[in-house]
């Protein structure tokens, strides 16, 4: 869709040809917007999928026994009964962000949807990355306190480790998710753009 050219086209077309050809890039521009809304939502499912499969996949029993040596447990129960519900609170999201996006939807409205699932995206990838650090911090913690025998300077070396292995995590699942949402993001962002100039031309 290069709208350049329609403006230039449009310049020597009847008025009523201009209505089609406004009406035809609109379509387009809705129909992008409907698909990669609903790629967000499948993607979501998926990747909600994938993870809870490590349930079946590894012994979560010798991972609980570990957590109760670190006094763990029932943090690692209770953050299940917060990370679970905001888990499903976005699919939902995604799910009615894609519903919401309708033929009759006017070029203004449709921009609106379009900014509200970035949101949405963004919000959810922000989410994640502050559980697993909230998480790594809490264990790095539990493990200091599990072994008081450490002297200053193996504390010091511990935390040091654990700093980077946070960075190296947070910046792995960013990128994860930049490959996951990002490019559908700037896909969506490039439609934001296509419309507002069409909205432009009205």
């Amino acid at each position: 869709m290069d709208l350049d050219k329609y403006k230039k086209a449009w310049g020597n077309q009847s008025e009523e040809t201009n209505k089609v050809s406004k009406i035809d890039i609109y379509r387009m521009a809705h129909s992008k917007s409907s698909s990669i809304v609903k790629w967000i939502f499948i993607i979501g499912i998926l990747e909600f999928i994938f993870l809870n499969s490590f349930y079946f996949i590894f012994d979560m029993e010798e991972a609980y026994e570990e957590y109760k040596k670190l006094g763990l447990y029932n943090f690692m129960i209770y953050s299940q009964f917060i990370i679970y519900p905001v888990l499903l609170y976005f699919l939902i999201k995604f799910y009615l962000n894609y519903k919401s996006i309708s033929v009759v939807d006017s070029t203004k409205t449709l921009m609106t949807k379009i900014i509200k699932t970035r949101k949405t995206v963004k919000y959810y990838v922000i989410f994640n990355l502050l559980y697993v650090f909230t998480f790594g911090i809490i264990v790095a913690i539990a493990s200091l306190k599990a072994h008081p025998e450490f002297n200053s300077q193996q504390v010091l070396i511990s935390i040091i480790v654990t700093v980077i292995t946070l960075i190296i995590m947070l910046v792995i699942i960013w990128c994860f998710y930049q490959l996951l949402y990002g490019i559908l993001l700037r896909k969506l962002n490039k439609n934001y753009k296509e419309l507002a100039k069409l909205e432009e031309l009205n």
